[in-house]
Formats: structure tokens, sequence, C-alpha cells
């Protein structure tokens, strides 16, 4: 597997935080059995530049902590596109650095665990899932709660 981790937002970007991005994007792909070599991007961006890309891709004009492009639809004989390393083009996950700062002071967990969690959420969106209905949510929730469980990342 393949993360490029793009820091874009002037701030630093521990390692301990890049770890906790790749335990988290592998945990979920061992977790769903997803086995085929991948590539992701991830960026890492301020709210001023996700609130943006949530207003240009998603006509929502705020900030968010987090946004999933997904480059798979899972339809039967889709061909996916690949890098030149022979790996599926899975997907962008872009997380607000700022948001996620917020979330783990709102929340009383770490900043690492905070990124692990949209990182987890993220990499189901990209694999497939979504939470526009109930069932869905409470589906695609449980199996955070046990990636992250898995990965090392407990709700502190």
């Amino acid at each position: 597997m393949t993360i490029w981790i793009d820091n874009r937002t002037g701030e630093v970007f521990p390692p301990e935080l890049e770890e906790a991005v790749k335990k988290a994007a592998e945990q979920a792909l061992r977790y769903e059995s997803f086995e085929t070599p991948c590539e992701i991007s991830v960026s890492i961006v301020d709210n001023a530049e996700i609130r943006q890309i949530n207003r240009q891709f998603r006509e929502i004009d705020h900030a968010t902590d987090v946004l999933s492009f997904p480059l798979l639809t899972f339809a039967e004989g889709e061909k996916p596109d690949k890098n030149e390393n022979g790996e599926i083009l899975l997907g962008d996950i872009i997380i607000s650095l700022e948001r996620a700062k917020e979330q783990a002071a709102e929340y009383g967990h770490s900043l690492r665990r905070e990124i692990a969690f949209l990182t987890a959420h993220s990499m189901l969106h990209l694999l497939g899932y979504d939470h526009m209905e109930p069932e869905e949510e409470a589906e695609m929730f449980r199996r955070q709660r046990e990636i992250l469980l898995l990965a090392g990342f407990p709700r502190e």
C-alpha cells in the first residue's frame, strides 16, 4: 500500500500523526479484507481550504473535518485506474488539521486518536460505505470503532 501524505497547512504534521494515518488506513483495509495493493492520498489542510473544497465539490459552504473522494464504485466489471506500481488508486482523503484539533479538545482525546478516527472514517468511504441512512450509519460507525480498537486507538 502506498500512502501519500501532503501537509498543506504550514504547520508541523509530526511523525506520530503520519503513523496514525498509516495505521488506521492499513487496519481498515485488513478489517475489510481488501488485499489488493492500492494507493491513497491524504491531504492535511486548514479550515479555509477544506471549506473551499466542500463548497466546490459538495455545494456546502462551511468547513468540515474530513472529506473523502473515492475513485472506485465497486461496480461489477469496473476497471480501476492503477499507478505505475500496479496499485489500484483507491481515492483521496482531505483532513482539516484545524478542525481535528478542535474535535480532539471537544471530545477529550488526543489529536493522534482524532486523526486516526478521521482516517478510518474516510477509508470506509473509499471502500464504498456511506452513512446517509440510519442503518448505514450504525453499520459504518460500528466498523469504525472496531478498526480503531484493532489499530490501537481506543476511545480515551
